[in-house]
């Protein structure tokens, strides 16, 4: 048996070499010759899985280690029986932790506190979900839009996308790339959905760059239509627009989904999809000794603080979101560099938090956003 494995797919080497011959290979490197005499490809987004690079291949399993999977021609897939899977929901904690600092970093921009604002979130799944549930922990009122569980739940939870696009201070947008059909989101952001949205509102996009449109997000920002955005994916990635980066309030190079969790939570998911495929072995596999963050321990003193500055001073410890936005803006061409040597990040759930002084409620936030409690 072989198998074709992307390079930068995290905790993967060695795992599966006692069934199978492995051979790792950048993602954008991956062609047809490689595949001709492979049983099975375990990739990320950067290779492109189409008929050109499939056809006549002896191909019949696909994993990729990401939530989406826009990159796979999956009606060629099917019509060609291989069996593909992704891995929905990995990383939807690691883009909670980095929306939050996002929230953070817009809310010490404009000196407001989030509490009392509206989020309006688009796309209430796997990341959705999380993400409405931080918003409410914070105490800022949701607005909900996402069709097809709308056509599914009933109407009542969700709003149309124009109500929420008027009434929502900061957008955040977590939906798949569907490029036509009854809930396509390819430009879904243009020229007339910007007009649409709430004069001086904040638009955040972690979920794929052809969500919106370059050069009308550009034209929300220059004309003030919007107060900022915070964009970790781009159109045409990795030869991303300068203009545009230079533009937004926080630019990264899509890493949103890049902690050291949800890294590892996608390989787990697609190496035991291709275990139980291939009927390798039995049980559930999951990387061990995964790295803790240096300083695991964030020591608070609540004096004269409040309840957000205290979840921002616990937030920040664990993912500084101005750094890495520094680091992009330095290191421009090196996109794929730095998504390819992306430092150890742990999720809130690798920290404890002990609290000189503060309430019963601020604890009970940090612990519902998987925050560890020393008392």
């Amino acid at each position: 048996m072989k198998i074709i494995a992307d390079d930068k797919i995290p905790f993967l080497k060695g795992v599966l070499e006692p069934y199978a011959e492995v051979v790792y290979v950048p993602g954008k490197l991956i062609n047809r010759d490689l595949l001709m005499d492979s049983d099975a490809m375990l990739i990320r987004t950067r290779t492109k899985c189409t008929e050109n690079l499939l056809e006549g291949t002896k191909v019949r399993f696909i994993g990729t280690a990401t939530i989406g999977f826009d990159h796979i021609d999956t009606k060629y897939c099917n019509r060609k029986n291989i069996t593909w899977t992704n891995a929905p929901g990995c990383n939807s904690y690691s883009v909670q932790q980095y929306i939050a600092a996002a929230l953070f970093r817009i809310s010490s921009e404009c000196h407001f506190d989030l509490k009392g604002k509206t989020l309006g979130i688009i796309g209430v799944g796997n990341v959705g979900s999380k993400v409405e549930n931080l918003a409410r922990l914070l105490g800022m009122k949701v607005l909900l839009n996402d069709p097809p569980r709308a056509r599914l739940e009933g109407r009542k939870n969700f709003r149309n996308l124009n109500t929420l696009l008027a009434e929502s201070d900061i957008v955040t947008v977590h939906v798949p790339l569907n490029m036509a059909g009854e809930d396509y989101t390819y430009h879904l952001f243009n020229e007339n959905s910007f007009k649409k949205i709430k004069k001086g509102a904040w638009f955040l996009n972690t979920s794929r760059g052809e969500v919106n449109d370059t050069i009308a997000l550009k034209n929300a920002l220059q004309e003030g239509r919007l107060s900022g955005a915070v964009i970790d994916v781009w159109e045409n990635e990795p030869d991303i627009d300068a203009e545009l980066l230079h533009q937004v309030l926080v630019g990264t190079p899509h890493i949103a989904g890049y902690s050291t969790d949800g890294k590892a939570n996608g390989t787990s998911m697609v190496v035991n999809a291709l275990n139980k495929y291939f009927n390798i072995s039995s049980g559930n596999w999951y990387p061990e000794n995964i790295p803790l963050p240096a300083s695991p321990v964030i020591y608070i003193d609540c004096d004269e603080k409040s309840e957000e500055d205290i979840i921002r001073e616990a937030v920040i410890y664990t993912y500084n979101i101005e750094d890495e936005n520094s680091r992009f803006r330095l290191s421009l061409r090196d996109f794929e560099k730095l998504r390819g040597e992306y430092p150890l990040r742990r999720e809130f759930t690798s920290y404890t938090v002990e609290l000189k002084g503060g309430t019963g409620h601020v604890r009970q936030i940090l612990s519902g956003l998987g925050f560890r409690i020393r008392v």
